[in-house]
């Protein structure tokens, strides 16, 4: 099955690229530069609205029975009545959780949703003005950082660790203004991060001690919210960049 997956993949390659000449590739990525642009316009345009938002991520794969549906639900509720919408990636899983809980609380539920193969699809309780489609990852990733006050990841795959090596990449390089990065369920990030403190900086020096400053690990919606608050007594709220 996975080899004739691989199979299928390879022949659309080649099919895609073998009546084409270097000059006609090169005039195609021109024009994508537009969709580009349109993709970041509509969703800046959109995004500019919402006011001060936390973005959560975790697996798509979370079952509605399981507990950290459950709490990111609660993370969600608790987070609106302390003044932050919501925003996810806008699909089933921790992201509806996530919506869910900011639509029980009445508060901004933003999706950010993007066209993939499997997995994804629109959750009901985004709010319908605040229902972004994207392409391109890249772009949508922005969006994610740009008007996020801070993250909170729960347990996910490749893509939530994604989104949580790029955030603690941007601010640890200054890119962008320092926010909390929350990490919850101690059961699941613990065994990551103890790596990276003995054997990435510990054994390695490939980070600085002071990088896991930015990181919190906890596990319940209340330490959430008050590492959220507390940190905002200091800071503003505004976009990050």
């Amino acid at each position: 099955m996975s080899s004739a997956l691989n199979l299928n993949e390879e022949r659309k390659i080649i099919e895609k690229f073998q009546h084409k000449t270097w000059n006609e590739i090169k005039t195609n990525d021109t024009w994508a530069i537009f969709k580009i642009m349109a993709e970041f316009v509509n969703g800046y345009e959109k995004m500019s609205k919402i006011g001060p938002c936390v973005s959560i991520f975790g697996s798509a794969r979370t079952k509605p029975d399981q507990k950290y549906y459950k709490l990111a639900e609660n993370i969600a509720y608790e987070l609106t009545q302390n003044g932050f919408g919501v925003i996810t990636g806008g699909g089933p899983g921790i992201m509806e959780a996530g919506n869910k809980g900011a639509h029980r609380g009445e508060g901004a539920s933003v999706g950010l949703n993007i066209d993939l193969p499997f997995e994804q699809h629109d959750n009901p309780y985004i709010d319908h003005d605040k229902n972004v489609m994207f392409d391109y990852f890249f772009v949508r990733k922005v969006m994610f950082v740009k008007y996020a006050q801070g993250f909170v990841v729960m347990p996910g795959g490749f893509g939530t660790l994604d989104e949580l090596f790029e955030a603690v990449t941007l601010i640890q390089t200054k890119k962008i203004g320092k926010f909390p990065i929350i990490l919850v369920g101690s059961e699941f990030w613990n065994g990551i991060f103890d790596w990276v403190k003995e054997v990435l900086i510990g054994k390695f020096g490939n980070a600085s001690a002071e990088d896991m400053d930015l990181i919190q690990i906890v596990d319940t919606e209340k330490e959430v919210v008050d590492i959220l608050n507390n940190f905002y007594k200091k800071y503003s709220l505004s976009p990050n960049f």
